[in-house]
């Protein structure tokens, strides 16, 4: 348990920047209308009997805004890495092009891109339960320095770091809800 205003500040705020990172993370991954390579670099290929990504197993490029390029470093590998981007649920169709496979992405429909829109909404949300349980843990912390044997903290030290927590709360907060802002914007744009 953490002994000092200033280690549960830096506590705090690192579990409010994990959960971001992993917001950052979960919406690269949301299909667009534009190309991106997020959204096969994970796909997991059986490759010699170990579930690899992808993007260790070939080099994955957007030669125009509205496709995916393959090119496979191995050239053998490519019906394995054609059968699981088919079966990832992505609904993208690779085709095969001699030793590389090329993805057309099609626009979504309108309905794809609204319930897109709601998955990132959904995990702005899950975000922000993660960045106030943060929050409530740092308070808890905050709240045992005044009753910690040995070295005590004056109340208003105390009440001065819950209110650095909850401005901090406010600022990762506000960085969730413009981050699926703009995806949302993305995602909706033909």
């Amino acid at each position: 348990m953490p002994t000092d205003p200033d280690t549960i500040l830096l506590e705090t705020e690192e579990a409010m920047e994990k959960a971001l990172d992993h917001l950052k993370h979960e919406l690269r991954g949301v299909r667009t209308g534009r190309a991106s390579t997020a959204v096969v670099e994970y796909v997991k290929v059986d490759y010699y009997g170990s579930s690899t990504d992808l993007k260790s197993l070939a080099s994955i490029t957007i030669p125009e805004p509205t496709q995916i390029l393959i090119k496979p470093f191995d050239a053998g590998s490519i019906q394995e890495i054609k059968k699981a981007i088919e079966s990832a649920g992505l609904g993208l169709n690779p085709m095969s092009e001699g030793k590389q496979l090329r993805i057309n992405i099609p626009p979504p429909s309108r309905e794809r891109r609204m319930q897109l829109a709601t998955h990132c909404k959904k995990v702005g949300e899950e975000t922000k339960v993660t960045i106030r349980n943060a929050r409530r843990d740092g308070n808890k912390h905050a709240e045992g320095l005044s009753k910690q044997a040995g070295k005590t903290y004056p109340e208003d030290e105390v009440n001065t770091l819950k209110e650095e927590i909850q401005a901090l709360l406010k600022k990762y907060e506000a960085d969730v809800d413009h981050r699926v802002e703009e995806k949302t914007k993305e995602v909706m744009e033909i």
